[in-house]
């Protein structure tokens, strides 16, 4: 049975992270209708929120 979470290694995502969370925000119509438009929504949502957080350790640090 597969996993109904999905497998970690199907989503650029190191092995040793499982894809376990949610996270809910609100956007525009506009906003969503872009991201829908990705060939992957998912996996675009995950690395635009990784690199505005690498961004901004950079900026710390």
């Amino acid at each position: 049975m597969p996993n109904r979470k999905g497998n970690p290694q199907n989503f650029d995502n190191p092995p040793s992270k499982e894809l376990t969370e949610n996270v809910t925000f609100r956007a525009t119509k506009e906003m969503k209708e872009e991201i829908q438009k990705q060939d992957n929504p998912a996996q675009f949502c995950r690395d635009a929120v990784q690199k505005a957080l690498d961004e901004k350790k950079g900026k710390q640090q």
